[in-house]
Formats: C-alpha cells, structure tokens, sequence
C-alpha cells in the first residue's frame, strides 16, 4: 500500500501540472481564434445557409473606397470583385513572371511582405484617394488561412461588407481585429521587433519629430494583430508623401528579411496612422464600433 502511495502522489501532480499547462494552451488558442463563434457560425451556415450569399445593400459610392492587398501570382483573388461590387480594388502581384499581363499591378520589389503593396498604393495615389482605403490579405476565408479575420466565419467579405463605413471616417484608423489576442494581451506588449534602432532608422526624417530622436522607441508597443486595417483618406493626408516614401525605401534598404521587415511594419501600422504606441480599443466597444456587432 506503501509504495501505491508513493508513486500515486507524483503521478497525480504530474497529471495535475500537464493538465493546467494545457489548459492555458488551450484556453489562449481558443481566445485567440474566436472557435466558440466559428464553430456556431459554420454550424448555423452548414444548416441554414449562409448569409454572406446575401450581400447588403451598397453603402457609398464605388469610386470612394478601396480595397488594398498583396498577392502572389498563385493566389486567385477574384472574389474581390465578385463579392465586393461596390469597392474599388487595388491588387498587387508581387512576383511576376514573363507571362504576368502588362495591365497587372505590381509592386517595385517583392519584400516586406504586404506592407510594400499598401505603401505603393498611397504613393502612386496620394493626390487622388478615395475616401475610404481597406488594406487586407488576399485570402478570402477559413480557419486555415484567415483565422486572424475577425469575423464568424473569419471571412474577409463579411468583414468589408459590415465594416461601418461611418466610424472609420470618424476614427481615421480602425484595426478590423478587434480580439486582443495576439497583439494586445500585457506579454505582447514588449515587442522584441521594435528595438529603438529600428524605429529611429524607420521613422528618420519622418515628419513628427519626436518620432525620429535618437534612443526614443516607446516602452510598449501593441495593437491587435495582423495588417488588416482600414483608414480614412483624411488621415493618411496627416503625413506627407515624403513619409511613405521614406518608409518604403526603409523596407527596400534594410538588411532584415523579407518577413522580418513585413513584420515590424504589421506592428507599427497603427503608429503611422496617428494612434497611440498601444492601441488596443476594449473588444466589445471594438465589435459595436467597427463591425455594429453591438
């Protein structure tokens, strides 16, 4: 009975101590890809069908929003223009080929992962912008490839198609994540990516001054993740052409990595565009704001 004891004990914290490791695990992932909703949503769509087949009625003009995103020559993005009749649309291939179609846009250099495609758009359009410029993926749904798309069915559709139009041009910036995990949660906020080396070669000459000082980086730095955005043409007029140019000449100089530079721009998007170091809107406000998901 002795020696049951004596290794029941240890196997029972054992067992306690790996189902709290993952239970934590588990509890993040389960925040951080919203799975109560998606498996409600899809549950409804698998029984009911799906109410993104029924778009709403079109809210503004089609000359006064854009949709903006990257893509590789691979990727089909043709449901832009099937599902989203109302926007116009910017798309980049950032890999062409011999074979690519001389109407096709593309970026000057294929690096920096989206970031280049949303900086030459404001570059090359800067005098003419609509009032309304949705910067997003190339993916158009799915846990696979959208799970950070904060919508039930992680559908970037959906998203645009409730977007409210209104509180982006009241906001100038909105993140189309609202959900804090990644990006917002205290442990992301000492982001390693954004050393101060790195924001004074980023923002150097850039037009806010304290921006550029030499040493100045701030103690934290968060938004929700993942270069998903929309902003207002009003906002991007606060900066002038010079800066965008500057920070995609940054992109192209730097010595980091095609990801890694696509990466310190993902984080700082937010601070381009005149928001706080963190920007982390409380989610519910968040939902009821962006999406009138109230």
């Amino acid at each position: 009975m002795r020696w049951t004891v004596r290794f029941a004990l240890p196997a029972l914290l054992l067992a306690i101590t790996l189902f709290v490791i993952l239970y934590i695990k588990f509890a993040q992932i389960w925040d951080q890809y919203s799975a109560p909703s998606y498996a409600w949503a899809s549950l409804q769509n698998t029984f009911r069908g799906s109410k993104l087949d029924n778009p709403p009625a079109v809210v503004g003009k089609v000359d006064d929003k854009v949709v903006i995103m990257a893509k590789v020559e691979s990727e089909n993005t043709d449901w832009v223009a099937a599902n989203l009749p109302d926007w116009q649309h910017a798309i980049y291939t950032v890999n062409p080929s011999a074979s690519t179609p001389n109407t096709t846009l593309t970026t000057p250099q294929n690096k920096g992962h989206e970031s280049m495609a949303y900086l030459t758009y404001i570059i090359d359009h800067y005098t003419s912008l609509p009032s309304i410029l949705a910067f997003i993926h190339p993916h158009r749904r799915g846990f696979r490839d959208a799970w950070h798309t904060d919508t039930p069915l992680h559908d970037n559709v959906d998203a645009l198609r409730t977007l409210r139009l209104a509180y982006v041009q009241q906001n100038g910036y909105v993140n189309l994540r609202c959900n804090w995990n990644p990006g917002c949660l205290k442990a992301h906020r000492k982001n390693k990516h954004i050393t101060a080396e790195v924001w004074h070669e980023l923002f150097k000459g850039a037009s806010k001054a304290s921006f550029s000082q030499p040493g100045y980086v701030p103690g934290e730095v968060g938004a929700a993740c993942c270069a998903q955005f929309a902003v207002s043409r009003e906002r991007v007029l606060e900066r002038p052409l010079s800066d965008y140019e500057g920070f995609r000449q940054w992109v192209v100089d730097t010595q980091m990595s095609d990801a890694r530079s696509g990466r310190v721009l993902e984080f700082l998007w937010h601070v381009i565009f005149g928001m706080d170091a963190v920007y982390c809107p409380d989610e519910r406000s968040c939902y009821c704001n962006v999406y009138g998901r109230c």
